[in-house]
């Protein structure tokens, strides 16, 4: 058996995929933007490069027929899978009871949408690993950052574009608000593009893997919230200047560009040359200059 993974007859390929799909009378949903991964390699890779282990505890989100989740549960102590189809949720312990019966106390699966998910049951997870639906990939993953504390790692196949968005650096063309968003929680990297012919159905795209390992945000006396209002602002007329962009926000673009000064950053500079901590001292420039109390930890 040297060289062969024996947990391979546990994983799912395309005719078994297409078997299930088939008993639970199920036609791929493009409102929950599902495709499911038929290619065993490609659920392979996932596990490896996210580098996850028998002390992890993952979050997948989407887990669908369970491609992923059987990869996932030999190598890890717990898996807890958020699913939003009814349907595939109900079948997904079954799944795993029938392929891989010595792994169901690992395995936890909650009926519910990722994006209203404001706590998880024990045991907390420690790396969000998923095949996420590409109309809610951006929103899903800095909820789940900003919400689950204990998530200290992710790896999510994306879209291509989205993929690349995220894990852009400043000055990027594709640089913008999911790019500042990701690097308030975590260094973002891009792990590689995955065709389309791994899914069923296939997407008229390719797929992109999105490593993060969270860090601790900006020291800023600003909250996350003011942060992302600055961000926010900055990129709703991505051609102006942030003398002009950030005026609505500041009051004026006098105002805006005195901010600008305070915080060190150039006024005539577009928001996507910006890092998050330029962001973060815009905000908390404004923040000091209103008076607010300023937030603790922060030198008087």
């Amino acid at each position: 058996m040297h060289g062969v993974d024996h947990h391979d007859e546990s994983l799912l390929g395309p005719a078994e995929i297409r078997d299930l799909a088939a008993q639970l009378g199920l036609r791929p949903t493009k409102h929950w933007g599902q495709n499911f991964v038929i290619d065993k390699g490609t659920v392979r890779r996932i596990v490896r490069t996210a580098g996850v282990g028998p002390h992890d505890v993952v979050l997948e989100v989407g887990p669908g027929l369970g491609s992923l989740t059987l990869g996932l549960l030999p190598q890890v102590a717990h898996v807890t899978a958020l699913e939003i189809d009814p349907a595939l949720a109900e079948q997904l312990p079954r799944t795993v009871a029938t392929l891989a019966p010595h792994l169901t106390d690992r395995l936890t699966v909650l009926h519910a949408d990722a994006l209203r998910v404001t706590d998880l049951p024990d045991p907390q997870p420690t790396a969000l690993v998923a095949n996420l639906p590409y109309n809610v990939a951006v929103p899903v993953v800095l909820h789940l950052l900003a919400t689950v504390p204990t998530l200290a790692r992710v790896l999510v196949m994306v879209q291509l574009e989205v993929a690349e968005r995220l894990a852009s650096p400043p000055g990027s063309k594709v640089y913008g608000v999911p790019s500042v968003k990701a690097a308030w929680y975590a260094q973002v990297t891009g792990a590689g593009r995955v065709g389309r012919n791994v899914f069923w159905p296939a997407p008229n795209v390719d797929s992109g893997l999105v490593r993060m390992v969270r860090r601790d945000p900006p020291t800023t006396t600003a909250s996350r919230t003011e942060v992302f209002a600055v961000v926010d602002a900055a990129f709703a007329q991505r051609r102006k200047t942030l003398r002009a962009a950030l005026a609505g926000w500041a009051g004026s673009p006098a105002r805006a560009e005195q901010l600008c000064r305070a915080a060190g950053v150039d006024h005539r500079a577009r928001g996507e040359v910006l890092t998050v901590d330029d962001f973060a001292r815009i905000a908390a420039a404004a923040r000091g200059a209103t008076g607010d109390p300023v937030g603790a930890g922060a030198t008087p």
